[in-house]
């Protein structure tokens, strides 16, 4: 921040809103947006070159990768993909169609981050699909930041890519973490070396815009956080399983319970056979 003069700053964020507005543009687009707007004093470290992949399958939680897609694609210079098995349009759990950019076959091999998203019976599939958790494993061992969010953990548990690291996931499957050889931490994100794990569906905004700091600077992330006007002050306290009534906690533990027995099995097989590939 110090390195740029006040009168000028105006000027920048201004193109840099746009910037962050559009995602992460094209060079040709940047270069038509800052025209009118003078960024030649902004910091060098406003501006980057990641490669950033978000994996999405059938049945996927949107949010869970919508949320980090609108954080992470803030950072300037940065070019992201939207990755499936193949290029064929993906509906989520609530029937949102996304295509994707890239299949696994031309995905990048060298992701800064790799983008994990949850869900529910979409991610028990998943964890069943041997070609997803070979990509995953593959771009897991190459990335500087292996991220998830919600259930998304148990994907990279599944691809063995948790084992020894301390991680969350959604409140419901936490206590699976084990069966993968992680430790269950407490956090609203969980960060150990490389490793950056969300709790539930919202949590991944968190997670990516502390992301987005680390990456840029302070400065930069509250910029992004300001255009994205994200303040949250949710009309109901129940995002907690701690804080949530008894009877709605208990209505939604019962409503996971097939989940959460399905997911130890499959995730104890997948896990195991993710050691042979």
């Amino acid at each position: 921040m110090n390195t740029l003069d006040r009168r000028r700053f105006g000027e920048a964020l201004a193109a840099f809103a746009a910037l962050v507005a559009g995602g992460a543009l094209e060079a040709r687009a940047a270069q038509k947006v800052t025209a009118d707007h003078d960024m030649s004093n902004m910091p060098a470290s406003w501006s980057g070159n990641e490669k950033i992949g978000f994996l999405i399958y059938p049945e996927f939680t949107a949010l869970d990768m919508i949320g980090p897609h609108y954080m992470l694609t803030g950072l300037m210079g940065a070019t992201a993909f939207v990755i499936a098995k193949s290029k064929t349009p993906v509906v989520s759990d609530t029937g949102l169609t996304l295509t994707p950019d890239a299949s696994f076959d031309d995905a990048p091999l060298d992701l800064d981050i790799l983008c994990v998203p949850g869900g529910a019976s979409g991610t028990l599939a998943a964890m069943q699909d041997e070609a997803t958790l070979r990509f995953l494993k593959s771009r897991g061992a190459r990335a500087k930041y292996v991220t998830s969010v919600c259930t998304g953990s148990l994907l990279l548990g599944a691809a063995g890519l948790l084992d020894g690291y301390r991680a969350t996931s959604h409140w419901s499957a936490k206590s699976l973490l084990p069966i993968f050889g992680a430790t269950p931490t407490p956090g609203r994100f969980v960060r150990d070396r490389n490793r950056i794990t969300a709790e539930g569906v919202t949590a991944g905004l968190d997670f990516a815009l502390a992301l987005v700091g680390e990456l840029r600077d302070r400065t930069y992330a509250e910029s992004v956080q300001l255009i994205a006007q994200y303040a949250p002050e949710p009309p109901f306290d129940a995002g907690q399983p701690e804080r949530a009534p008894a009877a709605v906690r208990t209505m939604m533990e019962e409503m996971f319970a097939g989940f959460r027995a399905s997911a130890d099995r499959l995730g104890r097989e997948a896990f195991a056979k993710s050691k042979s590939f």
